[in-house]
């Protein structure tokens, strides 16, 4: 297997695109080769699998949509209160939405998950990991709401992300800033 980083990375941030655009059936070592504009073979020389490349995109998506250090350190600043928390879900919910391709490869991914025990365990555990980690970091902030609080936004969220980003025309931003306020009021 080759080991240059930077090739590793532009295949598997090509392999995302192509998931979000073909799908899990069309990831191919050929289609993550066109995307990546290299040579025809050269994702084969890099991931030993489709299974293995699959993975590997997985976790850079999650890499890509990991918020920076500023916003992370941001979430202990300021008011304590219903307000700032939903200043926040507008950030996770713009963020998110802005790596559009990341999204729908995920989705992608977690529907290969079905028939791929692998995957399925791979994704299992990062997406637990992504939940405990946005639950500590709830409590520690001190913002209202509890433990469940945060699961129920994070659900609802990742769905009104998917109706953006599948059906784009469904909402209108000012229709979706008010679903963000109105889901943060009922949930905490």
């Amino acid at each position: 297997m080759r080991t240059n980083p930077e090739r590793r990375q532009a295949l598997i941030d090509a392999a995302i695109e192509v998931l979000a655009r073909e799908g899990a059936r069309g990831l191919t070592f050929r289609a993550v080769d066109t995307q990546a504009k290299v040579p025809t073979g050269t994702a084969s020389n890099y991931f030993s699998s489709r299974d293995d490349l699959l993975t590997q995109a997985g976790g850079r998506i999650y890499e890509r949509l990991t918020p920076s250090d500023g916003t992370l350190a941001s979430v202990h600043e300021g008011a304590r209160d219903a307000a700032r928390l939903k200043e926040l879900m507008h950030e996770v919910v713009g963020r998110v939405s802005a790596f559009p391709t990341g999204f729908l490869a995920l989705l992608e991914l977690r529907l290969e998950a079905t028939r791929r025990p692998e995957l399925r365990a791979v994704l299992t555990q990062r997406i637990k990991a992504d939940v405990d980690f946005n639950v500590s970091n709830h409590r520690e902030s001190g913002l209202p709401g509890d433990d469940t609080s945060v699961k129920l936004l994070m659900l609802a969220f990742n769905w009104l992300i998917l109706e953006r980003l599948t059906l784009p025309d469904l909402y209108d931003e000012e229709e979706v800033h008010r679903i963000v306020e109105e889901a943060v009021d009922r949930v905490i």
